[in-house]
């Protein structure tokens, strides 16, 4: 790992214990896969955490207890503050434009309309993608959606950031201003999950763990 300033103190995520199977199959064939077996894991404010996995070994699932999509069959999640959640798929509406998305997204977030005009204006110049402000989503690259699907995240600035594969699609220049905005995160005191089946730059993470046997373990 690099070199940082270190985590600020206390936890402002914190997975107990948490278990989750799923059913699969057709009667009578049906069988039960235990995909999360008492996965613990603690966030402290203002770190860059990296969860690897291999495919299917449960990291979105993970990811969707975490930000209370999925409820465990066992365990507990708690945080502080508000989460900002960057699925792998974005979730953007086809007919909507990148400013109307930043428009409906910060009114779900009860932001005042000065402060998402400020955020959004931040987030364009940021991650570089100003030019598709007037763009219906429907028309817009795997990469720039993978880019607004991230700019939504950030758009109230979250204490805690999960992103699940969110650079999938990114061009060069745009991998480069993630990493930028997830160091500005880190030295304001923000912290942030990071999913992916593999991770590059392991120089960039305070710490990487990985999600195997249904347990996440120190790498």
């Amino acid at each position: 790992m690099g070199t940082h300033s270190g985590p600020q103190a206390g936890p402002v995520l914190a997975a107990t214990g948490v278990d989750k199977s799923y059913r699969t199959g057709v009667w009578p064939v049906r069988r039960s896969v235990h995909v999360l077996r008492g996965v613990d894991l603690t966030l402290s404010g203002g770190e860059v955490v990296g969860l690897v996995g291999e495919n299917g070994s449960g990291k979105s699932t993970l990811m969707r207890v975490l930000v209370g999509a999925l409820a465990p069959d066992a365990g507990s999640v708690s945080w502080s503050g508000r989460l900002g959640y960057c699925p792998q798929h974005p979730q953007l509406y086809e007919r909507l434009t990148c400013d109307e998305h930043f428009e409906v997204f910060g009114r779900a977030y009860g932001m005042p309309p000065p402060q998402v005009q400020a955020a959004r204006t931040a987030l364009y110049d940021s991650l570089g993608f100003q030019s598709y402000a007037s763009m219906q989503a429907a028309r817009l690259s795997g990469g720039t959606s993978a880019t607004l699907n991230l700019a939504l995240a950030l758009l109230a600035d979250p204490p805690v950031l999960l992103l699940d594969e969110p650079y999938a699609g990114f061009d060069w220049d745009t991998y480069l201003k993630f990493w930028q905005i997830v160091e500005q995160r880190r030295a304001a005191g923000r912290t942030t999950l990071l999913i992916s089946h593999f991770v590059a730059d392991e120089d960039r993470f305070d710490r990487i763990l990985e999600l195997r046997d249904g347990l996440a373990v120190p790498r």
